[in-house]
């Protein structure tokens, strides 16, 4: 029997809605971005590189001296605004004073010790042009931590922003006698600025190659001392390229920062990213919560950027008025886009909500990782994930990561008795994410840490699923479910072992920080004398308005709230048994908002070594007080938990 022909007037409704199902079920559209924002990004680096421009003072120079370009504004900082143009003839002041005043030679690390500021940014192409190299220095270290980095990069020079210049006291001097360590003053400036703006020689910088250092950036030091990380023209330059492609920054955006410059998120994802299209950067000396939204609105803001707890706090504030009429200004401003990484799912729509922000673009990566995942997330179905894709990415790029599973104790990826290989984890199942290297060239993507041969082979994995493969291990738990959406469930060592299961501190974290009087949750597994493996203990800041008496303690009603909302999320096992009370209104951070564990997790909940804190522990339903008896009780094995 003939098939009866199908009218064209249902036909095309027909295969439009097959398309837009297929489209929704394997995301053709979003790879179809996420590649279309790779490819053109790899060309023009490579075509950077055969031409000698792969160094990033050519790309403030090609803006600068464009007509086209050269009057769009580059830089915003406080009050001050600067044209590519006159950002580049500071630069080649800065750099002629660098090179006839300092020596500074081609090769050479040169320190840059400095919050957010303008002259940053001028010393830094300064560096580059001359192509020596920067190492960006976290500006809150002193003592032993910045000695330590000091002795890492070898740097003869550091140049230290006067704001900051405290820090480097006679104890760092006295350990670092061959270093010059100089404070960029104001009166030290205006001989910057006086002398002639000559461009250095071409043959300074035009032999950059893809995996030569472009720049080091210290790691945030959350697990040990920072490692300074090596970070090479391909990497900034693909990296800024890509995300700028991705979330769809213009020549005309305005990207703002208050994440410090020394840390890659604000330097390859803000800066580098901004200056790839370019766009204008606006930045702020260092993160506040009260004048943040007061910022992106003077600068006229299209895209924010936030790391670890930024947004957060930023909830946490209260709103913010006008003055004379009173109006509610959460939502008044230009921002389309909020980009960065670390948001919690337990603020990410309270944080669109408020602000009204429409794109939360949430990216996995590290800085010295080789690969990265994103999530550019419109609605409800991303939200919480550090990526996602579909089938047609999985095809061309689902080789480049994997995720298996690990040893409890052993922290390693657990491996087949019979066949030696890594154990893939399956979907749904957390397990280390891995990242694909080049087993005969791994050089080209992973360039390590400098002057740590031992911590930069500690990364690599070889054979794990075919002989003599090449894997960089992220350090990072992970979890991809059957939607293509990849999950961050724990940082190996965070997670710890109860009851014979194991406890992600970042899920609990999030079901504790969901409660209406949590304000801010940070998760940790605590030692018990008579017990074994770790008690989850959950440090909270709590809302001001459910804290009374003397002390500030919170009410009873408050703790059985808490208690009642824990066991209601959480299975049995992986109840925080112990809430510290943090004094204050955060809780200890790096200088990129992420939240520090160490100091927590060593006290533990014995009295006496929490300081000002106090301790609840979950008991009859409820939190209540611990103290010296409580903890008698455990040492003598007359409580089991």
């Amino acid at each position: 029997m003939a098939a009866l022909p199908i009218p064209l007037s249902l036909a095309g409704p027909a295969l439009a809605a097959a398309a837009a199902y297929i489209n929704a079920r394997c995301l053709v559209s979003y790879d179809l971005g996420l590649l279309g924002s790779i490819l053109p990004t790899v060309l023009s680096s490579t075509w950077w590189e055969a031409r000698g421009r792969l160094n990033i003072f050519y790309r403030l120079e090609s803006w600068a001296t464009s007509k086209a370009s050269e009057n769009r504004v580059f830089l915003r900082f406080e009050d001050k605004v600067y044209t590519y143009a006159q950002a580049y003839d500071t630069v080649l002041r800065y750099s002629n004073w660098l090179q006839e005043k300092r020596g500074v030679k081609k090769g050479e690390l040169v320190a840059l010790d400095f919050q957010n500021t303008d002259s940053f940014i001028f010393l830094l192409f300064a560096v580059w042009s001359l192509g020596a190299v920067p190492a960006l220095i976290n500006y809150n270290l002193s003592g032993k931590i910045l000695v330590h980095c000091m002795k890492r990069t070898s740097s003869r020079l550091v140049l230290v922003d006067p704001v900051v210049a405290v820090n480097v006291g006679d104890d760092v001097r006295s350990e670092l006698n061959d270093v010059n360590f100089e404070v960029v003053t104001p009166e030290l400036e205006a001989q910057m600025l006086a002398m002639e703006p000559i461009r250095p020689s071409d043959d300074l910088r035009n032999d950059a190659k893809g995996d030569d250092m472009g720049m080091l950036i210290y790691t945030s030091g959350t697990t040990g001392l920072p490692k300074a990380a090596i970070v090479s023209w391909a990497k900034a330059t693909v990296v800024s390229g890509f995300t700028a492609r991705l979330i769809g920054t213009k020549p005309g955006d305005v990207y703002y920062t208050a994440m410090p410059l020394y840390h890659s998120t604000a330097m390859l994802l803000g800066f580098v990213h901004t200056l790839a299209i370019g766009a204008t950067f606006a930045m702020s000396r260092k993160f506040s919560t009260s004048h943040f939204w007061e910022d992106v609105r003077k600068h006229k803001a299209n895209t924010i950027q936030y790391v670890g707890e930024t947004c957060r706090y930023l909830l946490s504030a209260p709103p913010a008025l006008d003055p004379v009429t009173g109006e509610n200004l959460d939502k008044k401003h230009d921002v389309r886009v909020a980009f960065g990484n670390g948001m919690r799912p337990d603020v990410w729509n309270r944080f669109k909500g408020r602000f009204g922000i429409d794109t939360i673009a949430e990216f996995y990566g590290a800085t010295e990782g080789t690969f990265a995942t994103w999530n550019v997330s419109r609605n409800d179905l991303s939200m919480g994930a550090v990526g996602r894709n579909g089938s047609l990415y999985n095809l061309l790029l689902g080789g480049s990561f994997a995720i298996v599973h690990v040893g409890h104790e052993t922290e390693l990826p657990e491996r087949d008795p019979k066949t030696g290989f890594g154990r893939r984890a399956r979907r749904g199942e957390p397990g280390e994410l891995l990242f694909k290297l080049p087993p005969k060239n791994i050089n080209t993507r992973f360039q390590g840490y400098y002057g740590d041969q031992g911590a930069t082979t500690k990364k690599i994995m070889r054979s794990v699923f075919s002989k003599d493969d090449a894997w960089f291990r992220t350090g990072d738990i992970v979890r991809q479910d059957n939607e293509n959406r990849l999950f961050f469930t724990d940082r190996i060592g965070d997670t710890f072992r109860w009851k014979s299961e194991n406890v992600s501190t970042a899920e609990v974290a999030q079901v504790v920080g969901l409660h209406h009087a949590v304000l801010e949750s940070n998760v940790y597994g605590v030692e018990l004398p008579e017990h074994e493996g770790r008690a989850g203990c959950a440090a909270v800041v709590l809302e001001p308005s459910v804290l009374a008496g003397e002390g500030g303690l919170p009410s009873e009603e408050a703790l059985k709230s808490l208690a009642d909302h824990v066991k209601a999320g959480l299975p049995k096992y992986a109840l925080p048994l112990f809430i510290r009370v943090v004094k204050g209104t955060t809780l200890e951070a790096t200088g990129t908002n992420k939240q520090q564990k160490q100091s927590l997790r060593s006290e533990g909940v014995e009295p006496g070594k929490t300081g000002e804190d106090v301790i609840f522990w979950l008991k009859d339903g409820t939190y209540m007080s611990f103290g010296i008896k409580e903890w008698d009780t455990l040492k003598t094995g007359k409580a089991k938990l």
